[in-house]
């Protein structure tokens, strides 16, 4: 059977990636549980600031089965700093799945790797090309604005029809003969070259670009004004006495479900009749769909005093707090308060 020529565009931006490509680690192995890992780092997350969780991350547990038998404490410690948790319980959750379904070897098309917690049609394809050079196309922000502008689709991108609309046309596109190199080289255009505010006198593409030719970068890719994040006080009392501090785990749903933190304000401040010196609060913390205000104090009890203890919190002392994983919120609270003695030795070591 005679192969499709590769469209112009396919070729154009997979000879610059050869030439602009960078050079990350997992782009070196064809290990999906290697590839599956940088790419679940990779959501939300920039790749600066992925790459030494990837490295921590591999190192801990190289292979499937150790992140599946992993105490889920150990994993959110090694995850902390990069936020959206549950990225890592479902992590875990899928390594599970493979050990318990697939015997420990990670499944190898799309239509089986979709089915893990946490893998959606981007995230599958992606794994199914890079090591299985299986031709399922990758759609994600920086393809929708590459495909967008090249190719002039209105679609707005935050419809539940964009998705279809911008995979059939990344479909038509994908070369049978290399589909991994061009799902990397798409993805690694929009995020170098056809960023949201581009240097187009230097792209290989203007010349076919309907967007630049009309004149309307900046208008593409169109997406929808989000909902303005709802804002919420959050106020912490760094609680210390005899040298240990008040802790609790959030054992709630949400995204810090089994994460650390110092006694959370709920209502007055007058349950507490000793003085208290404020911190330096961390700037608003913003969510995808929460904006938080946060404000803290640092209270020293006496050591005679017998303190009621609230539900759900205890003394820990601040060496082993250290080990436990916090919110980014909290962590940037204990960076901005080195001053205080009690906080010195509960340094954010992955921030």
């Amino acid at each position: 059977m005679q192969k499709s020529p590769i469209h112009p565009f396919s070729a154009t931006i997979m000879a610059w990636y050869v030439e602009h490509q960078r050079e990350l680690p997992w782009r070196q192995t064809k290990d999906p549980y290697a590839i599956w890992l940088s790419e679940i780092i990779l959501q939300q997350t920039r790749v600066a600031q992925g790459l030494p969780y990837y490295e921590r991350l591999l190192a801990a547990f190289p292979a499937v089965k150790d992140l599946a038998e992993a105490p889920e404490a150990s994993l959110l410690r090694l995850w902390q700093g990069l936020g959206y948790y549950s990225r890592a319980r479902n992590l875990q959750k899928a390594a599970q799945m493979v050990v318990r379904e697939f015997s420990g070897s990670f499944p190898q098309t799309y239509d089986q790797i979709i089915r893990l917690p946490g893998v959606g049609p981007y995230t599958a394809a992606a794994i199914a090309s890079f090591a299985f050079n299986e031709a399922k196309a990758v759609v994600d922000g920086n393809v929708f604005r590459v495909l967008s502008r090249v190719f002039a689709v209105e679609t707005d991108i935050a419809s539940s029809a964009a998705r279809g609309v911008f995979t059939s046309l990344a479909q038509s596109l994908i070369p049978d003969a290399d589909p991994a190199g061009f799902n990397q080289a798409i993805m690694e255009f929009g995020a170098l070259q056809c960023t949201p505010a581009p240097d187009c006198s230097v792209c290989p593409l203007r010349i076919s670009c309907a967007a630049f030719s009309a004149s309307r970068v900046a208008e593409l890719p169109i997406k929808s004004k989000k909902t303005k994040a709802k804002e919420i006080q959050m106020d912490y009392l760094v609680i210390e006495q005899k040298g240990e501090l008040l802790v609790r785990e959030r054992t709630e749903n949400g995204i810090w479900k089994g994460l650390w933190e110092f006694y959370l304000i709920e209502g007055s401040l007058e349950w507490l009749p000793f003085p208290r010196q404020t911190l330096k609060s961390p700037p608003v913390h913003l969510l995808s769909h929460r904006k938080i205000n946060c404000e803290a104090w640092h209270v020293q009890v006496p050591d005679n005093f017998d303190l009621e203890i609230p539900a759900g919190y205890g003394w820990m002392s601040p060496s082993e707090f250290e080990s436990k994983g916090k919110p980014v919120l909290l962590l940037n609270l204990i960076t901005d308060n080195l001053d205080c003695p009690i906080l010195q030795d509960i340094s954010p070591a992955y921030l």
